[in-house]
């Protein structure tokens, strides 16, 4: 039930808008300034559009296109105008809001970066995503874990990008960390279609948990963007799901108090639960070890595949990228402090 996307809200309803917007061609400083300004349109096209909208989401690239321009004079900080812009847009129209940026690196490659905004324009959530789609996308992995923030009308908020969707462990990560409502930003093509659609609704039902995803959409000439929103009901059911047209709003009522309900009152299939108490009715509490090898040899260091020797793909230069000759220094600030020395 989606109260007719949005319509007829209920008290504890929270209205999600997923904006499948028109893929832009940006190169210089100036294109970056406009199409930030499109986005701020948008965002107060989506209130006028919907009066009950509690949270309007914009897809990966949303800002920068997809062109993997690692351009300095392009790329974001968390305290720049367009952030800014985007913090202003939210506290003017009354609205939270997900957005997308490229964010400038001094160590090294860009980050891709998802954030989430408060209808008074505060920063709530600030995310470095994870897993860049590789051998094709040239960013820096993600060094701030997984964070989620309290959202509209008693909800909790995660945020994942694009190919992070991919990994049932993110998901699952998003749902421990107690959150009842997954954004996945994405600008995906095409050929992703028929993935997109089914682990959207495997990590919404296996993590007994909504999960609200979005593409960017049209063509830019050169790339041809899916769009394809869609709202995920905890038990893996599509509430909506949208077409392939550049800018158009999808939108939905969800309840975050009937996943709280699921979680608590499930006993058969509430597999969040279930996944740390193994057999709990023969044995007291359920086992609580972990038997899953790669888990361990994740954590120690060690990880690595059978085939790890056969893999062809290992860097980007299949991309035209240079192999990196640079380790992965491992994570900073937690979020919260990231976030606090942000917005002080």
């Amino acid at each position: 039930m989606s109260g007719l996307g949005g319509l007829n809200k209920s008290p504890d309803g929270v209205v999600i808008g997923l904006v499948q917007l028109q893929l832009p061609n940006v190169v210089t400083p100036d294109d970056l300034a406009a199409q930030c300004d499109r986005i701020c349109t948008m965002v107060a096209k989506a209130r006028r559009n919907l009066p009950t909208m509690d949270l309007v989401v914009f897809p990966e690239y949303a800002l920068h296109g997809l062109s993997m321009d690692t351009n300095p004079e392009i790329m974001c900080r968390l305290d720049g105008v367009e952030v800014q812009a985007f913090q202003k847009a939210c506290r003017d129209n009354q609205i939270w809001g997900c957005f997308s940026i490229m964010e400038f690196n001094p160590h090294g490659n860009p980050y891709n970066s998802g954030i989430i905004i408060d209808d008074k324009g505060e920063l709530k959530l600030y995310y470095r995503k994870l897993h860049p789609w590789v051998p094709v996308e040239p960013w820096e992995p993600g060094n701030l874990g997984i964070p989620v923030c309290e959202g509209p009308n008693g909800s909790t908020l995660a945020l994942i990008i694009c190919h992070d969707g991919m990994f049932p462990e993110m998901a699952r990560e998003c749902a421990y960390k107690g959150a009842d409502i997954m954004l996945r930003t994405a600008g995906y093509t095409a050929p992703i279609r028929h993935s997109w659609k089914i682990t959207n609704q495997t990590n919404a039902f296996c993590n007994l948990m909504y999960t609200a995803s979005v593409c960017m959409c049209g063509t830019d000439g050169t790339f041809d963007s899916m769009g394809e929103g869609m709202i995920v009901n905890f038990d893996g059911t599509p509430i909506v799901t949208g077409s392939s047209r550049p800018n158009e709003i999808v939108t939905a009522e969800i309840r975050p108090k009937l996943v709280q309900e699921a979680r608590h009152l499930w006993s058969v299939e509430n597999n969040i639960y279930q996944f740390g108490h193994r057999g709990y009715v023969a044995v007291k509490g359920g086992a609580q070890d972990c038997p899953y090898t790669y888990m361990k040899d994740l954590v120690n260091g060690c990880y690595r595949l059978p085939w790890e020797d056969q893999v062809v793909h290992t860097d980007g230069t299949s991309c035209g990228f240079p192999a990196p000759t640079r380790e992965y220094q491992g994570e900073e600030l937690p979020t919260s402090d990231r976030v606090s020395n942000a917005i002080r």
